[in-house]
């Protein structure tokens, strides 16, 4: 990967990065943190990165980097499918969907959050999700089976979110 191909990864992906880490550690500076931390290990081994496969990487790199945070932290639980308590709301309480849809998403384990994000919201495919995450297409199919089902399980139906 040349310089100019470095600056153009930066330029096209930082927000979807940022956005990626934002959704990982919950934390604004720590996001910040970690995505300066990405873009430097990608700079200091940007002569070895195939520059097809930068994106992956870069997404790779914030996965692992939080990763090693959630480690670090101990906030990472020791089973990646742990039962969600069911949640279901109630007309009465505040309904603004997109507040619940991200406590749905932050009651997710780690793992399950992660492959739910890079598959709904930054677009990967089953096989670059694989790639990035360490597991293998059938894994990340059935976490992110796993995680709409709790999803759904949280948010209960439509009804329950609309007064």
């Amino acid at each position: 990967m040349t310089t100019k191909e470095y600056n153009e990864l930066v330029k096209c992906h930082s927000d979807g990065a940022y956005r990626y880490a934002l959704r990982l550690v919950k934390d604004g500076d720590t996001a910040h943190d970690l995505i300066q931390d990405c873009f430097e290990k990608i700079w200091i081994r940007c002569k070895q990165i195939d520059v097809e496969k930068s994106k992956s990487y870069l997404f790779m790199t914030i996965h692992n980097g939080a990763m090693d945070l959630f480690r670090r932290s101990k906030f990472v639980d020791d089973k990646a499918d742990v039962t969600l308590v069911d949640k279901r709301f109630d007309t009465n309480q505040y309904s603004d969907l997109q507040e619940q849809l991200h406590e749905a998403l932050e009651s997710l384990p780690e793992i399950q959050r992660s492959v739910v994000l890079l598959r709904d919201y930054e677009g990967y495919s089953y096989d670059e999700i694989a790639e990035i995450t360490n597991l293998n297409e059938s894994q990340v199919k059935v976490y992110i089976f796993r995680a709409r089902k709790s999803l759904r399980k949280y948010i209960g139906s439509i009804e329950n979110l609309v007064d």
